[in-house]
């Protein structure tokens, strides 16, 4: 059986209260991390580093899911339903968008545990080409993930369905039980991978520090921090689950645990990437530093090269 979640409107002046709040914040999120997007095409210190790469793709990602989030959310509020076919649009670019971030984690932490531990080899394995077919990969591999589900879709709805209106959630539209699980298998498998992968660079990096040099110990730290950004990422496949528990237990507030939930776990973990790389690391810092202090001097791009300053 296909269920269809309901959602009731709020009154005019909660519904501008909560679009001011989301939008204010997520465009000032967009700001900063386009802010980095932009120091990082304008310098090649940036562009022609496989870490920088990978972290610029994880900024990227997190523009995307906000202003997706921003436009759904508003069209929703205004129109309250949506065409079906432009919401399934809207969907499949989201998120692909947001299982790109727990795969990217991963990639960074094997370059930082690459850059360690094989450090002669290190240039050789993370060039600019592979990590950009890194990123590919990345995105084919969540593509096949989703694309299943649309060609479902297509096949088992009449025409008429893709010209309707309905409130735009994947659980409305993708709402087969085989579906469902398929998303749990795949989206645990993911996370399983990337667990494993984050533990095992994280323990040849620390064993690696207790005798190596400080560079080593920033390294350990970024991978620890790789581990507490995925916990941000997996709130986001307990999404559906934390907003039926609760409104089941407080269904007179069902419309605003909903939002509450979706502005902790879509929109403020969104801040983590450009804390920990845009003012953690200090290249970035230096380079940024020109669009608020212009007369302050930059760190020279070949201390990266050397190995002085790492994330």
């Amino acid at each position: 059986m296909n269920t269809t979640t309901t959602v009731s409107r709020d009154p005019l002046y909660i519904a501008i209260i909560k679009n001011v709040i989301t939008v204010v914040l997520s465009l000032a999120i967009i700001y900063i991390n386009g802010t980095l997007v932009h120091t990082f095409r304008k310098h090649q210190v940036f562009n022609s580093n496989s870490r920088y790469i990978l972290y610029i793709h994880l900024v990227i990602n997190d523009i995307i899911m906000l202003v997706l989030m921003i436009l759904l959310q508003v069209l929703s509020y205004i129109l309250f339903k949506l065409n079906v076919s432009f919401c399934i649009i809207m969907l499949m670019i989201a998120l692909p968008a947001n299982l790109n971030n727990p795969l990217t984690l991963a990639a960074m932490s094997l370059e930082c545990y690459l850059a360690i531990c094989f450090p002669l080899r290190h240039p050789q394995i993370c060039t600019v080409r592979k990590t950009y077919i890194a990123v590919a990969l990345i995105w084919l591999l969540t593509l096949l993930t989703v694309l299943p589900d649309l060609f479902i879709v297509v096949a088992t709805r009449p025409a008429g369905y893709f010209h309707s209106r309905i409130f735009c959630l994947w659980a409305n539209i993708f709402s087969s039980p085989i579906l469902e699980k398929k998303k749990d298998v795949s989206n645990i498998l993911y996370l399983v991978i990337v667990w494993l992968i984050i533990l095992y660079t994280y323990f040849r990096i620390l064993f690696t520090a207790k005798a190596a040099s400080a560079n080593a110990k920033k390294a350990r730290n970024t991978v620890l921090l790789h581990g507490f950004q995925l916990l941000l990422c997996m709130l986001s496949y307990l999404h559906s689950i934390m907003i039926q528990g609760l409104s089941s237990l407080f269904p007179k507030d069902a419309v605003a645990i909903r939002y509450v939930i979706s502005l902790l776990i879509q929109v403020f973990p969104r801040l983590i990437s450009p804390m920990v790389y845009g003012i953690r690391d200090k290249v970035f810092r230096e380079y940024l530093k020109q669009y608020f202090l212009p007369n302050k001097s930059l760190v020279h791009p070949e201390q990266i090269k050397k190995g002085q300053i790492k994330i």
